[in-house]
């Protein structure tokens, strides 16, 4: 019985601050998150619709007769668009240690990588690729 009232204690204690723990993580994810700059996290940045109008444009034939477009804006290297199955994405530039060209928009797990000979499209999410052996006319 000596031993029986701590472990209820103890117990009872390491259940609120469990509680408490929840509570908080739930208050901070419920506000919109947002970077040290102030700005809209990725996530937000993904739901962006891309504005194209003066945009480079590359069109890829890949293996299985899947294509893309490729838009490119001089004016920001951090970012490129991508149309895929008729949808218009917007993918943030990943450094790799590579030097390859990495886009990535989290929110739809899409990932283009991008080296000299070819590119490729993979779904981050589902661990699959989604087109294989994408190449430009130049390719």
């Amino acid at each position: 019985m000596k031993f029986f009232i701590p472990c209820c204690v103890l117990s009872l204690a390491a259940l609120l601050a469990t509680q408490n723990s929840m509570a908080q993580t739930s208050a901070t994810s419920s506000a919109a998150p947002k970077n040290v700059s102030g700005n809209a996290t990725s996530t937000d940045e993904d739901d962006m619709i891309p504005d194209i109008r003066e945009s480079a444009t590359y069109e890829y034939k890949c293996e299985m007769n899947d294509t893309l477009t490729i838009y490119t804006n001089a004016d920001d290297n951090q970012h490129i668009a991508m149309r895929w199955k008729n949808r218009l994405y917007r993918l943030r530039r990943i450094e790799t240690s590579t030097g390859a060209n990495r886009f990535e928009n989290k929110k739809t797990g899409l990932v283009w990588i991008g080296i000299p000979t070819k590119g490729m499209l993979l779904d981050s999410r589902h661990g699959q690729q989604l087109a294989n052996e994408c190449k430009t006319g130049g390719q």
